[in-house]
């Protein structure tokens, strides 16, 4: 019996909610068969679902040998042809292959099997093209540092020391400025070595013919006059002295590396120390206090030795484990106490200069420390001078 209106008293129409529209691949109409279904295709079905179409067609298909080579073409070939996406669509679906009957008689699996076919054949040589670059890609030579300078010598300064010796034989007295121009091409003292092997080189060569120690090189430069001998020996050690003057501006000008400190909380994580005393009555301050300290004491409660730190950099201690670092050795000092009660309260409390006056009366030997600090060291007092 229909609903009816309680206000109006007519009949309420029964609301029937509308299909959502299918779109797509979800929307191809299979019920209506494979021409409807083309028909579809070609204007209904985007690029890309054409091309997923089709190559899951061609995975069920074929071997993963013959995938490889399919797959190698480029992808227009698997979106612009909608009528081989659509027989690979209702192949793919399990629809009936009767049905894919074409207007000349044909069947569309079977041209969609060709086109799979010229695929496979056009792929082949494509294919072998990719590899070749991905084998080239591989075999890419990778310089090292050292030869990447070697070839910056090579091709800036060596060609022009080539062109001064081409000038020094064509009678020329021509100079070279070796530090100006290995700055002017970026050379540091790095790349003095070579250069200076070739100018070392031609330096035995001039003093060889000018001191007339080898028969060889007098005959060799018998055209040369003495004062040009002389004048290019000269320019020789002119040269290797610019050498060392680029070597020495090179490393004076190199960047240190400074290592930076690790973090106060990373530092004192490991440190073992006693916290407290009853015997003594005494108490360890922060251990944080200690980084950066110029001058620390400290008090091992087991064996009564009291223990002065002073650090011999101007940034104070650092703490690596539970060792001291930066500890100079001959002005820090540690020493026994026969009495520590007498003792300990002047270390607390008074200053650097009275702390030393009472340590001078100590009767037992005082000693160099070595650094660590354990489980039974107090931490008594730290100073930033």
């Amino acid at each position: 019996m229909a609903k009816v209106n309680k206000i109006t008293g007519r009949a309420v129409k029964k609301k029937i909610a509308r299909a959502r529209a299918r779109s797509g691949t979800a929307g191809a109409p299979l019920e209506k068969g494979y021409a409807a279904v083309q028909a579809y295709f070609h204007m209904e079905v985007d690029k890309k679902d054409l091309s997923d179409i089709l190559k899951r067609y061609i995975k069920n298909t074929r071997s993963k040998e013959d995938q490889k080579f399919i797959f190698a073409n480029a992808e227009y070939n698997f979106n612009m042809f909608t009528h081989y996406a659509a027989a690979a669509f209702w192949i793919n679906s399990a629809m009936p292959r009767d049905e894919m009957t074409i207007s000349t008689g044909g069947m569309w699996y079977d041209a969609l099997d060709k086109f799979v076919d010229t695929l496979y054949e056009k792929g082949k040589p494509l294919f072998a093209e990719k590899e070749a670059e991905k084998l080239a890609q591989g075999n890419v030579i990778t310089l090292s540092p050292m030869q990447k300078l070697q070839n910056k010598i090579n091709n800036t300064i060596m060609y022009e020391l080539d062109d001064l010796e081409d000038a020094w034989m064509n009678g020329e007295e021509a100079v070279l400025d070796v530090y100006l121009r290995m700055k002017f091409h970026g050379l540091g003292g790095s790349a003095t070595k070579p250069v200076a092997s070739l100018i070392e080189g031609w330096l035995l060569d001039y003093s060889d013919a000018y001191h007339k120690r080898c028969e060889q090189a007098v005959e060799g430069y018998s055209h040369l006059k003495r004062p040009e001998l002389k004048r290019r020996m000269n320019e020789c050690e002119k040269m290797l002295g610019d050498l060392e003057k680029l070597k020495a501006s090179t490393k004076a000008t190199r960047t240190v590396k400074i290592k930076k400190p690790a973090s106060l909380d990373k530092q004192i994580s490991r440190l073992k120390f006693k916290k407290e005393d009853n015997d003594y009555k005494i108490s360890s301050i922060a251990p944080a206090l200690l980084i950066g300290a110029r001058r620390i004491y400290t008090f091992n409660t087991k064996y009564k030795v009291i223990t002065e730190y002073v650090s011999s950099k101007a940034t104070g201690f650092e703490i690596s484990g539970s060792t001291l670092k930066g500890l100079d050795t001959l002005a820090s000092r540690e020493c026994s106490l026969r009495k520590p009660g007498e003792f300990l309260p002047i270390v607390q409390s008074k200053s650097i200069k009275q702390i030393d006056t009472a340590w001078q009366l100590l009767t037992t030997k005082t000693k160099s420390p070595n650094g660590r600090i354990n489980g039974d060291v107090i931490l008594l007092r730290v100073m930033d001078k």
